[in-house]
């Protein structure tokens, strides 16, 4: 899937740079909107170029085992597919982006021939228009064959699906939605902070159909991310947490003891209670409950998306990937069995905790 930038770290570079792009960014017409009412594609698009601008972590993945076999003759010409637009390619990137649908194999095993065929007969996958769709958008990104041949198995491929236990999560959303979001993050993350307006407003214009769960990754490089992640967990037992959610990622430059007892009071909750839970045993095993189903999942940073057992390719468009999950067969995700590695750790009891759906 090529390189995506994540936060392992919080660099005063990177910082440095992120605020200038903010800056900049504030003082074009497009941009004078708060991110919570940019468009969607605004939104995304800055969240890449911000996460571009970082720290130099990077996440790479693998590529599938099974590669498609590969006719050794380049098309001859140029190939046009019904309901995919390729009009804004290039005519190099048009030449690209035939040579890799003419070789990729549809993404349904039953049907084995290239994406380009697959379209041209109408064969019976449905997933064939939005793979032709997918891979001219990693051609128009200006991506190499490799990174395309990569991006295009982690999201068609079956064996790149993970089962991502929800457990006991706070999510909110139908609990039986087509669509499961899973998000790793860290409150002191500042490239989570700029994706959680963005998945707040996907999770507005799908909240029929999307179930947003998050999951706690406190990094050991942000000072304050276990003490916020702890706040978010006692304010979750008080039916809280995405009011407290909300607060943190807004304020992620504030978050001292007495910043977060100053945000637990703005959302109404019991200081004392606040207090004595975030400190708790059942706090500290929640929060290593989430880290080692991380660990178990192969989770490099934060932000980490899974969106129906497959990993989010941060460079995509948030909206169309959703979409294709809520194409006209679109069903209540039925994950593979979970390995017993994959599998979220009992959880922990939060005596008195309510229940953790949405509470807004």
């Amino acid at each position: 899937m090529g390189t995506v930038v994540r936060s392992t770290t919080a660099t005063p570079r990177g910082l440095g740079r992120l605020r200038a792009y903010t800056a900049s960014v504030s003082r074009t017409p497009s941009a004078k909107l708060p991110p919570q009412t940019m468009g969607l594609s605004q939104a995304s698009a800055a969240v890449v170029l911000a996460l571009s601008l970082g720290s130099g972590a990077s996440t790479c993945h693998g590529q599938s085992s099974g590669e498609p076999s590969k006719d050794p003759s380049t098309p001859a010409a140029d190939i046009s597919l019904p309901g995919v637009d390729t009009s804004s390619l290039m005519p190099r990137e048009k030449r690209e982006w035939t040579a890799r649908v003419s070789e990729l194999l549809a993404p349904c095993s039953d049907v084995p021939v290239s994406v380009a065929q697959c379209v041209q007969e109408k064969r019976k996958c449905s997933r064939c228009v939005p793979a032709a769709k997918f891979v001219a958008k990693m051609v128009r990104d200006g991506m190499s064959q490799e990174q395309i041949e990569q991006g295009y198995h982690a999201r068609f491929d079956a064996d790149k699906l993970k089962s991502v236990d929800v457990g006991k999560a706070p999510f909110k959303g139908p609990e039986g939605a087509p669509v499961t979001l899973v998000e790793f993050a860290d409150f002191e993350c500042p490239y989570c902070a700029l994706m959680s307006p963005v998945l707040e407003k996907t999770w507005q214009q799908h909240s029929g159909d999307l179930r947003y769960v998050y999951k706690f990754m406190p990094l050991s490089g942000h000072p304050h991310g276990e003490i916020s992640s702890r706040a978010a967990v006692a304010a979750m037992m008080q039916g809280k947490f995405w009011e407290m959610h909300d607060k943190l990622f807004a304020n992620r430059d504030h978050l001292e003891q007495t910043d977060l007892d100053t945000y637990a009071k703005d959302v109404g909750l019991d200081l004392v209670k606040f207090h004595q839970d975030a400190l708790s045993q059942a706090t500290t095993d929640w929060l290593a409950a989430d880290r080692k189903q991380a660990d178990a999942l192969g989770v490099q940073g934060t932000p980490t998306i899974y969106i129906n057992g497959r990993e989010f390719d941060i460079r995509q468009d948030l909206d169309e990937w959703i979409g294709q999950e809520l194409g006209p067969d679109a069903k209540p995700a039925l994950l593979p069995s979970p390995a017993p590695s994959a599998v979220a750790p009992p959880r922990p009891t939060l005596p008195g905790a309510p229940s953790a759906t949405p509470s807004h």
